[in-house]
Order: structure tokens, then sequence, then C-alpha cells
């Protein structure tokens, strides 16, 4: 059985994003107000890899929707930038709910193989203990953050019946996201390192999460 992996030209093209991830999370850790514009660098720096893979890539619908993914995950990531006079954090919520509602789409239709395994329930248990923790915290966005937690599990769980990279990218977006909820509604519970773990955990995860799509994708093109 020939192995899947990516060419050495789409393995380098992740260089760029891997390189400015390291100096985002250093900055982050450094409290530099350079962070901030490197950070809007990583998912188009992310999507170099994707396009460059786009003739390789199969079916064109998959591609769409990992390019959507990355579109609404820069979004999210940019509403301080680019919205400064709207609410940041519904319109974070709303940015990364699409951005989540396209991997899903894409785990379930184009990635995923077999059935879910068993070790996935651990997500539902991470649901229901985030809405017990913080669901106190959360005031009038309690329903908004439910919902979204709905979405996160289900992106975690449903990457688990993907390629290991998908898998294991998951979780770590999903890490992300829980460090980034204590963070905004129990800011006092976590130490002054976390704002680069949630930066570490996230591309971590997003990168793993495109170089899997990419390897099964291109796999199946050829």
């Amino acid at each position: 059985m020939q192995r899947r992996s990516l060419s050495p030209t789409i393995t380098w093209a992740f260089a760029p994003f891997v390189a400015v991830s390291v100096l985002h999370v250093v900055l982050l850790a450094v409290e530099s107000p350079a962070a901030g514009p490197t950070k809007l660098l990583l998912m188009p720096l992310l999507a170099v890899p994707v396009l460059l893979s786009a003739r390789a890539v199969a079916p064109r619908p998959a591609l769409i929707l990992l390019l959507t993914a990355l579109l609404f995950s820069w979004l999210g990531d940019s509403v301080g930038a680019f919205f400064p006079t709207a609410p940041e954090l519904p319109l974070m919520l709303l940015f990364f709910g699409i951005a989540h509602l396209a991997y899903i789409a894409l785990f379930v239709r184009h990635l995923g193989k077999g059935r879910m395994p068993w070790w996935a329930l651990v997500y539902a248990a991470w649901w229901v203990a985030m809405l017990i923790f913080l669901g106190p915290h959360t005031g009038s966005l309690l329903i908004a953050v439910a919902v979204y937690g709905l979405v996160l599990g289900g992106t975690a769980a449903f990457s688990a019946r993907c390629h290991p990279l998908v898998a294991v990218g998951g979780a770590f977006f999903l890490a992300s996201d829980t460090i980034l909820a204590f963070r905004l509604f129990l800011p006092d519970a976590l130490p002054a390192w976390s704002n680069p773990a949630i930066m570490l955990t996230y591309t971590i995860g997003q990168g793993l999460i495109v170089a899997g799509a990419l390897v099964v994708l291109r796999k199946r093109s050829s």
C-alpha cells in the first residue's frame, strides 16, 4: 500500500505559516504590540498550501469547504481589527461557528471513514462539563455559548473519523477554544501564559487539520 504524504513543494509551503505561528506565540508571551499584525497573517499563510494544491485536490466541493473554514477562521481572528465598533464576542462566535460548520461538512462528506470511535464520547462529556463550569458565568450569552459548544464538540468528534492528522488537529482546536472560553468567562482562573497557549494550540490544530485534509484529498485525486 502506498503511504499517503504531501509532495515536498506542498510540505515546504507550510513553512511560512509555521514560522509566523511561532513568532506570534513568542510575541504574545512577551506582550509585544506586534502580536496583533502577525495574527492577521496566520490563516492567509495557511491557505497557501491549499491553493497550491488546488489542481490536485478532488472533489472540488471539499476544496471549497476547506477554504471556507480558513476564511471564516481568519475573520474570527480579525474581528477586533476589521470590525472595531461591532460587539467583538458575538461576532467572533458567529465567524468561528461558520468555520466549524464548514469543517464538520468537510469531515462528514469528504474525509470521514468508518464509524465514530467510542472514545469520541469524551467530547460529549466535555460539552456537559463546560456548561457546568462556565454556564453560570456566561450571562445572556448562555444559549449562544451552549450552541457554539455543540458545534465545537461536533468538529472534534467528527474529526475522530478522519486521518490521524485531522483527528489530532481537531483535539488541539478544541483545546484552544476551551482555554479561550475560560479566559473569556473566568479570566482570574488562568495564569498569564494562557493567552500564548490559546494561539499555540490553535495554530497546531488548524495546521494539522489542513495537512491531513490535503493528504487525503490529494491521494483521492491521484
